[in-house]
């Protein structure tokens, strides 16, 4: 298992008119998630699609729980379960500054070589630093 956390604070233009974290700006948060674990690893995204890799969502789940508010400082908890193959799975949990779960939330991303718009296994060079990186 790869796990890390980021925190972030919440904009005002993030939240609806009750101050509530509006619910699509979620999908941002949790790639902020998928971002930063990617940079604690040792790889930028950027770099990843500089190698011709995309890695485009195909599933996105997400419970909410509780809400997020406007100025609260959120924790950004990010998992890599599973080796990945063809695709990648996320596991997601945000908590609030009390370090209450406030959302719990899954997405799966596939590898797309960017030339041939062809699926393929997670690359080399990316595996060897999950691999380096997994914890039991």
């Amino acid at each position: 298992m790869i796990h890390t956390t980021h925190s972030i604070r919440v904009r005002y233009g993030e939240t609806d008119p009750m101050k509530y974290v509006y619910y699509g700006n979620y999908a941002q948060y949790f790639e902020i998630g998928r971002v930063e674990l990617f940079r604690n690893i040792g790889m930028a995204y950027d770099e990843i699609e500089n190698q011709g890799i995309w890695l485009p969502v195909s599933d996105y789940k997400i419970k909410y729980l509780r809400p997020a508010l406007y100025d609260q400082k959120l924790e950004i908890h990010t998992y890599i379960k599973k080796i990945p193959g063809v695709r990648i799975e996320f596991e997601y949990e945000i908590f609030n500054e009390e370090q209450v779960k406030i959302t719990e939330a899954s997405t799966t991303l596939f590898f797309l070589d960017a030339k041939t718009n062809k699926v393929i296994r997670c690359p080399d060079f990316l595996m060897k630093l999950i691999e380096e990186h997994w914890k039991e």
